[in-house]
């Protein structure tokens, strides 16, 4: 008669259920945190605030970005060579409900405003773009850094390209913010680009900031 096979020892049984019976607690600890942490921060940066949607940043593919196509006579993309904005998207941007100028859905891309000039037209084309969400940096979060001189191009839907320069940039209250000036050619009669950025702080439990940017520019060349 064969003996039966003596049993592992089990004091490293017992070891070893503990050991397992601790990760699986710990696993579950860490399951949690990261739960709550992804609720809190959906709190602090909610996707919608007053029926508006906040943008989103999911990034343009490069093919995405070189099929984009506008009319012959709109804007289609935006370049800054001083912050590094190149071939940036520039969509149509009408009102929103509140008849304020609605912002880009996508914090990559740009927006002009329908209402204003468009390149090669007397009068100031105006151009909005995103500072960031709480996901990453947006195409104008450097627009702080440009400088009297510094130049900025937009390429129209027929591909001929209008240069502008930098005369002065400003920050305003978000609630007071001038758009007959912001709307208007820095010169008047002539073609001017002006564009806007959020700035200052967040508004605690929306997708707002407390201050706009804008940037002011002439036309030197098209």
């Amino acid at each position: 008669m064969t003996d039966r096979p003596k049993d592992e020892n089990p004091v490293k049984k017992q070891h070893l259920a503990r050991n397992i019976a601790i990760g699986l607690i710990v696993l579950g600890l860490l399951s949690g945190a990261i739960a709550i942490l992804l609720a809190l921060r959906q709190q602090k940066t909610p996707t919608v605030v007053n029926g508006e949607r906040a943008p989103t940043a999911v990034k343009p593919t490069p093919e995405a970005v070189a099929k984009y196509q506008v009319a012959p006579d709109l804007p289609k993309f935006i370049n800054i060579p001083a912050i590094n904005v190149n071939q940036v998207r520039v969509i149509q941007l009408g009102l929103t409900k509140g008849n304020k100028i609605a912002t880009p859905d996508n914090i990559f891309d740009a927006g002009w405003y329908k209402a204003s000039a468009k390149p090669g037209q007397n009068g100031a084309m105006f151009i909005y773009g995103h500072l960031s969400n709480w996901q990453s940096d947006g195409s104008f979060h450097d627009l702080k850094k440009l400088k009297p001189g510094d130049t900025v191009s937009v390429t129209r839907g027929d591909d001929q390209k209008f240069t502008y320069k930098v005369t002065s940039t400003i920050k305003y209250p978000a609630e007071s913010v001038p758009m007959d000036t912001v709307l208007a050619p820095t010169v008047a009669g002539q073609q001017g680009l002006n564009l806007m950025t959020c700035a200052g702080k967040v508004i605690k439990g929306t997708n707002e900031f407390t201050e706009r940017l804008v940037v002011y520019t002439t036309l030197v060349k098209s």
